[in-house]
């Protein structure tokens, strides 16, 4: 259970973060992603989670967290 709440900590620290320096950025990123036909988001969606499941195995192996 710690471990979610770390994960969740860490994506509202990294999304605040974001916000924070860029809002503007940020609602151009939204319009650019609302204009890519629904396919093309499910294709980046699926590319994230792979990326973030990577970089937690990554994360396991070098610092030995256990899931």
């Amino acid at each position: 259970m710690g471990f979610l709440i770390l994960a969740i900590g860490l994506v509202l620290c990294v999304e605040g973060l974001a916000l924070a320096l860029a809002p503007s950025r940020m609602e151009d990123l939204v319009r650019a992603v609302a204009a890519l036909p629904p396919a093309r988001r499910r294709v980046l969606g699926l590319a994230a989670l792979a990326l973030g499941v990577v970089l937690i195995a990554l994360a396991r192996g070098f610092v030995g967290l256990p899931l």
